[in-house]
């Protein structure tokens, strides 16, 4: 069973950075492939970026790629997802989410086995 909590999200301005956090709970936190998805109301989840358990390797949606990056630290069972130069079109709900021993390409929710509540990001024009 792993506990997942976000935090860091907010209201920002377009172009300013935002860093998210998650915290998980569990002492096989490194065995999981951490991602963060993104929904706005209406939508479904959309998958933004992840990195593999092994910490090795990243992935990010293309809108996102060359603004946000994710990183994860075993030692404190968190991982972050640093968002720069924000857009209006990355406001959303952001979710922290966890796949034990997923591969690199787990990009679908229902891959998922774990889900935070959710921390708002609202980025204005």
């Amino acid at each position: 069973q792993v506990q997942l909590v976000e935090s860091g999200g907010g209201l920002v301005q377009a172009g300013d950075s935002l860093r998210l956090s998650c915290a998980a709970s569990g002492r096989t936190f490194s065995r999981y492939t951490m991602a963060w998805f993104r929904q706005t109301p209406g939508k479904e989840r959309q998958f933004v970026a992840n990195i593999h358990w092994t910490g090795d390797i990243r992935s990010y949606t293309d809108s996102v790629k060359g603004r946000f990056t994710i990183s994860r630290d075993n030692a404190k069972n968190t991982v972050a997802l640093q968002m720069n130069s924000l857009k209006p079109e990355d406001s959303a709900i952001y979710y922290c989410a966890a796949n034990y021993a997923g591969s690199p390409g787990s990009s679908m929710a229902r891959e998922y086995d774990y889900w935070g509540q959710g921390t708002q990001v609202t980025v204005s024009s």
